[in-house]
C-alpha cells in the first residue's frame, strides 16, 4: 500500500474533534436520486441588476472577518425566489483551486450557507440573535469546466428558492434553501441547505450540558500525540488546514479541530461547525482516492456531497471518520464513498460523496512517502 509523506510542521495545534447538528426530516438525496424541482428561473431580460462592488455586511452572514464574506448582493424575484450574487476569489488560503484550475467545490457550499443566513435576516426577519443549527446539506457540480478560474475573480449567481420546513416562529424557524449555481449565465451546479434557527433558551435546551454563552469557546482537554496527514495528501496547501489525524497507523482516522484556526473558527463556537465536518469528509475521500505518489489533486475531483447531521459534535471528545462503502462506476470512472462521523459510539453525521476521474499522474517510480506527521493536540 502507498503510505502518506512526512513533512515537518512547526506549530502544534490545540483542539479536538466533533461534528455538527441535529437530524432533520430528509428531502431526498441529491447524489443518489433525482434532484428536487429546481427554482423557477426568470427570463434573462427579467433579471434585476446585481452588484459586485462590495461584500454584504459580515454580521449578516455570521462572519467575523470581512475577507471571508463572499456574498455581494441579493434581489427578490418572487415570493420565495431570489438571485444572490457572490464573488469567488481566484485563490484562497483554505478554498484553494484544484490542480485542474477550477474553484474549490466547498466554496460553493460556503456560499449557500452565507446566502441562507443573509436571506433569513434580510428578507424573513429572523433575529440576528438566533442560533443557526445545520440539519443537512448537499451539492453537486454538474459542469466543472464552467468553474475554471480565469484572469479575474469568479462572479457567480445563485438562483435560489426559499422553503419553510417545520417553521414555528418566533422562537424556532425551520428553513431550506435550494439553489442553482450559474457562472456567466451558465448553469453548472445545484445545492441545498437545511437549518433551524432558535433563540438562546431553546438552544440551551437542545445543547444540554454542551451549551455555552454566546461568544465563549470551549477549552480542549489535555494534549496527546497524534499523527496528522500532510496537507498535500488531502488536497490542501497549508499544514494548519489538514484536519485528519490518528493515534496509530492501525487506528481510525479522526477529525482534528483547531479552535484557533482563523477560517474554520472564524468566531467562537461551543460545537464543531458544519463546514468543518464537510472538510473532514472531503479530506478523507481525497486521501482514499489519491495514492501517496500522486500529485496534489490529480486522479479524482470532488463533484458532489450530501451530509445528514444527526447530533452536535462536541469539542471534548474524539470523532472517528469511518468508511462504510466505496463503489466505482464502470465506464464513467466516478467513485461514490459513504462515510460516517462517530463520536463516543454515536453517529453525528452521515455523508455520501461523488468523485469524478480527473486523469492520472505519471508514475515516476519514486518510492512511497509517508504523509503523516506527529503533532501535539487535544482530544
Amino acid at each position: 500500500m502507498h503510505q502518506p509523506v512526512v513533512t515537518p510542521v512547526s506549530t502544534p495545534i490545540r483542539a479536538t474533534a466533533g461534528s455538527t447538528a441535529v437530524r432533520a426530516e430528509s428531502h431526498g438525496p441529491l447524489l443518489l436520486a433525482p434532484p428536487p424541482e429546481p427554482p423557477a428561473r426568470p427570463a434573462p431580460s427579467a433579471h434585476p441588476q446585481l452588484s459586485y462592488l462590495q461584500p454584504v455586511p459580515r454580521h449578516m452572514v455570521h462572519r467575523a472577518a470581512i475577507a471571508e464574506v463572499f456574498l455581494t448582493d441579493a434581489v427578490r424575484t418572487g415570493e420565495d425566489g431570489f438571485l444572490v450574487a457572490a464573488q469567488w476569489p481566484r485563490d484562497h488560503a483554505l478554498y484553494s483551486p484544484g490542480s485542474d484550475g477550477t474553484s474549490d467545490p466547498l466554496l460553493f457550499m460556503e456560499t449557500i450557507r452565507q446566502a441562507l443566513v443573509y436571506l433569513a435576516h434580510e428578507y424573513y426577519a429572523v433575529p440576528l440573535t438566533h442560533r443557526f443549527i445545520g440539519f443537512g446539506s448537499e451539492f453537486e457540480i454538474t459542469d466543472p469546466a464552467a468553474l475554471r478560474i480565469g484572469g479575474e475573480p469568479v462572479p457567480v449567481v445563485l438562483e435560489a428558492r426559499w422553503v419553510w420546513v417545520g417553521n414555528r416562529p418566533p422562537h424556532r424557524y425551520g428553513m431550506r434553501l435550494d439553489v442553482i449555481l450559474t457562472v456567466g449565465g451558465r448553469a453548472c451546479g445545484r445545492g441545498s441547505l437545511h437549518v433551524v434557527a432558535v433563540d438562546d433558551k431553546r438552544y440551551a435546551m437542545l445543547r444540554g450540558r454542551g451549551a455555552k454563552p454566546r461568544g465563549v469557546a470551549v477549552a480542549g482537554p489535555a494534549p496527546r500525540t497524534l499523527e496528522r496527514v500532510h496537507p498535500e495528501a488531502v488536497g490542501r496547501l497549508r499544514a494548519k488546514d489538514s484536519v485528519l489525524v490518528r493515534e496509530r497507523p492501525d487506528s481510525p482516522w479522526q477529525l482534528l479541530i483547531d479552535v484557533e484556526h482563523p477560517i474554520f473558527f472564524d468566531h467562537p463556537s461551543d460545537h464543531v461547525p458544519l463546514m468543518v465536518t464537510l472538510e473532514g469528509f472531503r479530506q478523507l475521500g481525497h486521501l482514499l482516492l489519491h495514492p501517496g505518489d500522486m500529485a496534489r489533486g490529480a486522479g479524482h475531483s470532488l463533484l458532489g456531497m450530501q451530509v445528514d447531521c444527526r447530533a452536535f459534535g462536541e469539542l471534548d471528545a474524539p470523532i472517528d471518520l469511518v468508511v462504510r462503502e466505496r463503489r466505482t462506476e464502470t465506464g464513467s470512472g466516478r467513485t461514490r464513498l459513504t462515510l460516517d462521523a462517530v463520536q463516543n459510539g454515536t453517529p453525528v453525521a452521515a455523508c455520501r460523496t461523488l468523485w469524478g476521474a480527473a486523469g492520472r499522474a505519471a508514475d515516476g517510480g519514486a518510492g512511497h512517502r509517508d504523509h503523516r506527521v506527529a503533532v501535539s493536540s487535544t482530544a
